[in-house]
């Protein structure tokens, strides 16, 4: 927004042509710079600026396009788009209509949208890493792939019905034993995708919990890790009564850290009986726990971090030093014992939550199409439909159909407006 060094103006349909010339006089080379005196109407100097000319249709929105890279002053932008404004058939875009255009013209799929709704959203670098993938391509190229093998499983079935008295055509169950052995080994390549970690676990961030009894040192601790006095720190039991949530980013990995209410059975009033409760959902919904309680009360999560806090207390108590003992850490937040490295324990632990190097993680709505198309192509080769041609050609369709809609070539209409109203103005 402005101000700003240089603001862009773009405009983008088949009148943008003749808006150009009504400002610059005239159309440049297409794809070159070229610097231009622009003017209203009435022949008024409204900037002098560098104009662009992209002819449809390759261009970012598939249509033609041209670009005025004016100076940044908000007075300056008011008044170039005060004149486009006065143009017949111009009007001010939408938010997210410049890509919602370029996915309509197949410039991009959905798949591609989405990622680049990410990457404008983007705050932490494993964020960036996965949204830049996504608008890249990178499932978008994959789908390709499974739709080519399920289109040549569906011509071989289409082979065997409609032309199956012809010599060069395969028949009968050998045509079946094919398309089962192509579903099966593709509906495994889905589900080797569908085991990998979900975009929301980026997008949203890891899920820490901090849990424990009372008194435990869970709010020293986020305040520790948050460098700030997030949570109330102090000797009565029970003060923190709610779940306490805020958002850290760890060596560029986004995660929400959260404070809960102690853990005890007896003693809490009503109020914060409710808290102990919204611990225990926060506990089991955890990503990460970190447990500042006895070892043997630790609740049953496959990523938990076992903490002996408040060492600075207990230092020479010869049966806590016993209990810390069998802790994965021994922890000092007042004092700083332990931090840096819980903080890569953390961290360590977050990566075996997040794809790989090169890996690309599916949002909710492409995993739910992925395990669809899977269980189309899931078939018990023992079963009766297994050597039903027509049965089987129509798994195949609705496979294909599945798939489809993780690029956005059928029923995704609905999401449409809610996905590119995310983006801004400009996009």
């Amino acid at each position: 927004m402005p101000p700003a060094a240089i603001a862009v103006v773009r405009i983008s349909g088949a009148d943008a042509a003749r808006a150009l010339q009504a400002l610059a006089g005239r159309l440049p080379e297409p794809r070159h710079a070229s610097l231009a005196r622009l003017t209203d109407p009435d022949g008024g100097a409204l900037d002098h600026a560098l104009i662009l000319w992209f002819p449809g249709s390759a261009t970012a929105t598939g249509e033609d396009l041209a670009e005025l890279h004016l100076h940044g002053g908000r007075a300056v932008v008011a008044a170039v788009e005060a004149a486009l404004a006065g143009m017949p058939g111009l009007r001010r875009a939408a938010p997210g209509e410049f890509t919602r255009r370029a996915f309509e013209n197949g410039r991009i799929d959905l798949a591609e949208a989405e990622g680049l709704a990410d990457l404008l959203a983007a705050e932490t670098e494993s964020q960036r890493v996965q949204a830049l993938g996504l608008a890249s391509g990178h499932v978008s190229r994959a789908v390709a792939g499974w739709q080519g093998r399920l289109l040549e499983l569906m011509a071989a079935a289409e082979a065997e019905l409609n032309f199956a008295d012809e010599d060069d055509v395969e028949v009968g169950e050998a045509v079946a034993a094919r398309l089962i052995g192509g579903m099966a080994a593709l509906a495994e390549e889905l589900s080797v995708w569908l085991a990998r970690p979900a975009a929301e676990v980026i997008a949203e961030g890891v899920s820490v919990v901090i849990a424990g009894p009372p008194n435990a040192g869970k709010s020293t601790l986020i305040n520790a890790l948050a460098k700030r006095e997030l949570a109330i720190v102090s000797p009565v039991a029970g003060t923190t009564r709610d779940v306490i949530e805020t958002p850290l980013a760890l060596d560029g990995i986004a995660m929400r850290f959260s404070d809960t209410a102690g853990l005890r059975g007896e003693g809490a009033d009503v109020i914060e009986a409710i808290g102990i409760d919204r611990a225990k959902a926060a506990v089991e919904a955890a990503d990460i726990l970190l447990w500042l309680g006895p070892p043997k009360e630790a609740p049953d999560n496959p990523r938990t971090i076992l903490i002996a806090a408040q060492a600075d207390r207990w230092r020479g108590d010869a049966a806590a030093e016993a209990e810390a003992a069998r802790c994965d850490l021994i922890l000092s937040a007042a004092t700083g014992e332990g931090m840096d490295r819980l903080h890569r324990m953390i961290v360590e632990m977050a990566r075996t939550l997040l794809p790989r190097e090169g890996e690309a993680a599916l949002r909710q709505r492409q995993r739910a199409a992925l395990a669809e198309a899977k269980q189309w192509l899931a078939i018990d080769p023992e079963s009766r439909e297994a050597s039903d041609l027509i049965l089987l050609a129509e798994r195949l369709r609705l496979a294909a159909t599945s798939l489809d809609r993780i690029t956005g070539r059928a029923g995704v209409e609905d999401m449409l407006d809610a996905l590119f109203g995310r983006f801004c103005i400009g996009k």
